[in-house]
């Protein structure tokens, strides 16, 4: 059952980002898995730019990550769609004159960075904020959506597939025909070639991979994660990377619902000594799925949906 298409999350500032790839070993690895690289773009500098060429070279598939300057929310949402819309046409001129070549362009879909911190650090100082933008983003979020649907169009008649990144939580909210969350939130259900699902277990051991259990039915493709990396959210997304016996079970689990798998981080499973163990990994070793613990987060699912349910009759 090994996946059809395996992709390596990549998140790295440009002098760490050429001392990973120079880093023996890696760049083989990835081409033995015959694996992608969903590069971050946390800029466009030379040294970013020569990485995605030589990757070009090794034939290795990149999708260019798109991602903000941190005062501008790092990941998309509600609230930048004009600063993601610039993003992508300062990326489209990077990429001409760089001649770079992109196997797709991802959007990752998540709350602004800055509200994060300020929930992790106080979040009773945070709830009347949160409150206003319930209110507000009713129509603001409806705008938003236009303005990424129109962002989508304009990446694909550029000839890219366009994937986004989303949290798990926006498959009830959509089963439900709710949009609480998103206004809470300010994340999107923004239409994609192909949607991953993050279901990230080391966020939330011990019922991590009951989690994965319970939304990987129906899905196209799945994020596996965390071995490491990544921005640092104290208190939010605080928590150790996944050791190999726990990210093997995670793959194993993952490969019964979908061949599309992602990887958080490449740079964690290099430093972790994971890629190479990959290159003669066995996707068809027993793993006994979290049976119990998984109806539990299906009841809780189902609460939930109802909830959802009733404030999309209520706020509209």
């Amino acid at each position: 059952m090994k996946p059809n298409f395996l992709t390596f999350f990549c998140e790295l500032s440009p002098q760490p980002l050429v001392e990973l790839f120079d880093t023996r070993g890696v760049v083989e690895d990835l081409q033995a898995l015959r694996a992608g690289v969903s590069l971050g773009l946390l800029d466009f500098s030379p040294e970013r730019a020569e990485v995605v060429r030589r990757l070009n070279r090794e034939n290795i598939p990149v999708t260019a990550w798109l991602l903000l300057p941190v005062d501008q929310g790092y990941w998309f949402h509600a609230g930048n769609v004009l600063q993601a819309r610039a993003r992508y046409e300062a990326f489209r001129t990077w990429t001409a004159e760089q001649e770079l070549q992109w196997a797709g362009v991802g959007l990752d879909i998540e709350p602004d960075i800055q509200e994060l911190r300020a929930w992790a650090e106080s979040p009773l100082r945070s709830l009347p904020g949160m409150l206003a933008r319930f209110i507000l983003r009713g129509g603001r979020t409806r705008e938003a959506r236009a303005g990424y649907h129109a962002l989508v169009e304009r990446i694909r008649a550029d000839g890219y597939r366009v994937d986004a990144y989303q949290f798990p939580l926006i498959v009830d909210e959509r089963q439900a025909r709710s949009s609480l969350l998103r206004r809470v939130a300010g994340v999107l259900d923004v239409p994609a070639d192909r949607e991953v699902l993050m279901l990230y277990t080391s966020f939330v051991r011990p019922r991590g991979p009951a989690l994965l259990w319970s939304y990987a039915p129906g899905t196209g493709a799945l994020a596996v994660g965390s071995t490491g990396g990544g921005v640092e959210l104290p208190g939010v997304l605080a928590s150790s990377p996944l050791d190999w016996t726990e990210l093997s079970r995670d793959l194993r689990l993952a490969v019964r619902w979908t061949h599309d798998l992602h990887v958080f981080s490449l740079e964690g499973c290099v430093k972790q000594g994971f890629l190479s163990r990959l290159r003669v990994f066995d996707w068809d070793a027993p793993v006994e799925p979290p049976w119990v613990e998984s109806r539990r987060v299906d009841a809780v699912r189902r609460a939930l949906r109802g909830i959802l349910r009733v404030s999309g009759q209520v706020f509209r």
